[in-house]
């Protein structure tokens, strides 16, 4: 009985479509791009902007002939091209604190359509208050944290991402989740 051979790795397949196999491309997207667009709409808290992002993150990663350089992984890379992009859109219309930014435009999980009203209700509400605890985060505790959620990156790959100690990226995570557990712990007035 044969075994099946393990997935390649996302540099094996980033290496594959530079040298033509278009199929490589499709599994490296496929695999990121759920993460990559979550992190950016939660990062910059606005769909449309999140989309602009995306697309010019994907647009550069296909123009480039680079490779992630060092230990960076192929995700670390991917997002770390998202992130950039997206601090050069801020500093480019002077946006200078864009995670508190008064615009409140967010992309809301869509609710079971098999779930019940009561369900689909409750399921929002929860939704809506997670996004409100999000928005609450002091902005390096949220990108840290979302990084985590939505990159699926480990700390050490979030201290190389924003160049930070990996102490202080360890300090920033664990304020996160605690802030984001009295956050979601509290009662919501009826």
């Amino acid at each position: 009985m044969a075994v099946p051979d393990d997935p390649p790795s996302d540099e094996s397949l980033l290496a594959r479509y530079r040298t033509g196999e278009a199929a490589a491309f499709e599994v490296l997207y496929a695999r990121h791009r759920q993460g990559l667009y979550r992190f950016l709409v939660s990062l910059s808290n606005k769909a449309e902007l999140a989309e602009e992002i995306y697309q010019e993150t994907w647009l550069s990663l296909i123009r480039s002939s680079t490779q992630p350089q060092g230990r960076a992984s192929f995700r670390t890379w991917l997002f770390q091209i998202a992130r950039n992009r997206l601090i050069d859109y801020w500093r480019k219309h002077g946006i200078h604190n864009p995670l508190h930014d008064s615009y409140d435009e967010q992309l809301h999980a869509q609710p079971d359509d098999s779930a019940g009203p009561e369900q689909q209700l409750s399921l929002s509400r929860d939704q809506a208050r997670l996004d409100a605890a999000l928005q609450a985060l002091p902005e390096d505790q949220r990108e840290v944290f979302l990084l985590r959620l939505h990159g699926d990156l480990d700390v050490p790959q979030i201290a190389a991402l924003t160049h930070a100690p990996l102490e202080t990226v360890k300090s920033r995570l664990r304020y996160a989740q605690q802030k984001l557990r009295r956050l979601l712990a509290e009662e919501v007035p009826v």
